[in-house]
């Protein structure tokens, strides 16, 4: 369980997060800004309270593994594996350069601390399944964590793999839905409505928990109380906001792959060292 000295260390590096974010990806030039901001919280309390992982060694069998199915918010993942010591964090600022380890979407032979090359939306429950199949074959105890865009849940393959994975029991496979409500260029609903969304992924087998996807402590919970789950895979549905913590970025789908001036830049900068200032101060009312 965490305590509050946990929760407000926790945020302070998911605020961290979303500034390296946006510093990695600059002006001028089309990224993935939306969807990375809103994971930020999830991804931070993975990678740094809920993962059994050794930055010094990304490659040890033991470790839990994190699965970015929505591949294009990647850079989230590459800001907090770069805050772990995986790599250093000058190499966040070479984000889609030619010869670059860190490209848009994942590409694990590159890059250390990837586990799948994903981007083709909605594979990656599917990876998560498989790598919880070989955890049970080779004697390892491993948990496999899922990142899932709500845009994905249009995918077929979704809905295959959550019908494998209760009928494996893998209960090793942990995923979360980042449900921000956008997807490329509108609202993820507007084709295709999800809901009732806990109750579709009860009846497929899932032990299913809703929260809030930007509060830490709910957050953390929720992480504790998918690993404590012994009898069937586990859902976590975050509530979240899409662009989260950038004050025009925010809920706005013009801005899910696009890119900002130089004036936006500096905005969206200027607003995220303030919230960490705020945060390193103990304003428990920062984001």
């Amino acid at each position: 369980m965490a305590d509050q000295v946990t929760i407000n260390r926790l945020r302070r590096i998911a605020a961290e997060i979303r500034l390296l974010v946006v510093k990695m990806m600059g002006a001028g030039k089309a990224h993935h800004f939306g969807g990375s901001l809103s994971a930020a919280d999830m991804i931070t309390a993975l990678y740094f309270y809920g993962m059994r992982y050794d930055p010094k060694d990304p490659k040890w069998p033991g470790r839990d593994r994190l699965i970015m199915s929505k591949g294009h918010s990647v850079p989230v993942q590459y800001a907090a594996l770069a805050l772990l010591g995986v790599f250093e964090v000058d190499e966040l600022f070479t984000l889609k350069k030619l010869g670059s380890r860190l490209q848009g979407h994942p590409a694990m032979h590159l890059t250390p601390g990837l586990e799948a090359c994903t981007g083709a939306l909605g594979e990656g429950l599917s990876y998560a399944n498989g790598m919880a199949l070989a955890a049970r074959v080779k004697g390892l105890n491993y948990r496999v964590f899922c990142v899932i865009g709500d845009g994905e849940l249009h995918e077929g393959q979704i809905w295959e793999a959550a019908m494998t994975a209760p009928k494996r029991e893998l209960v090793n496979v942990k995923a979360f839905i980042d449900r921000n409500q956008l997807k490329a260029m509108d609202a993820a609903d507007s084709s295709k409505c999800m809901d009732p969304l806990v109750l579709r992924w009860e009846s497929f087998g899932w032990a299913v928990q809703e929260i809030h996807g930007h509060h830490m402590g709910e957050i953390c919970a929720a992480i504790d109380w998918a690993c404590a789950q012994e009898s069937r895979p586990s859902m976590i549905i975050c509530n979240t906001v899409k662009g989260k913590g950038v004050s025009f970025l925010e809920n706005a789908a013009g801005f899910h792959n696009a890119p900002v001036s130089d004036e936006q830049y500096e905005k969206a900068v200027q607003e995220l060292e303030a919230n960490l200032r705020q945060l390193e101060e103990g304003d428990a009312t920062a984001y």
